[in-house]
């Protein structure tokens, strides 16, 4: 069993920054792509960011030079630096992963989701 456990939402004004983690656990040999995620009522969610195992990051264009993607292998762990930010960032943030945990197992977990609301 795997779980990704989220922190760092939250309200902050606009302009402001927030930082994102979110904590894989469990029976994990190996994580492959980890990511960001969000989410607004009556819309799909939409790829903000990810990150490979080698360190390779790509975003969606809106938070290109605002939003910074990372991760700690040692901690299972991905980070997501949002600065700059804007009312339109407000969403619900889902962590995913990769993970392979041995015997030919392999899926993608989703974390809980964290609320960031971004007032004007």
């Amino acid at each position: 069993q795997v779980q990704l456990v989220e922190s760092g939402g939250g309200l902050v004004q606009a302009g402001g920054s927030l930082r994102l983690s979110c904590a894989a656990s469990g029976s994990i040999v190996s994580i492959n792509a980890m990511g960001w995620y969000r989410q607004t009522p009556g819309r799909q969610r939409e790829l903000v960011a990810v990150v490979t195992s080698g360190g390779t990051s790509n975003y969606v264009d809106s938070v290109k030079g605002r939003f910074t993607i990372s991760r700690d292998n040692a901690k299972n762990t991905v980070y997501l630096q949002m600065n700059s930010l804007k009312p339109e960032d407000t969403a619900v943030y889902y962590c995913n992963a990769d993970i392979y945990s041995g015997r030919a197992y392999r899926r993608e977990y989703w974390g809980q989701g964290t609320q960031v609301t971004v007032s004007s």
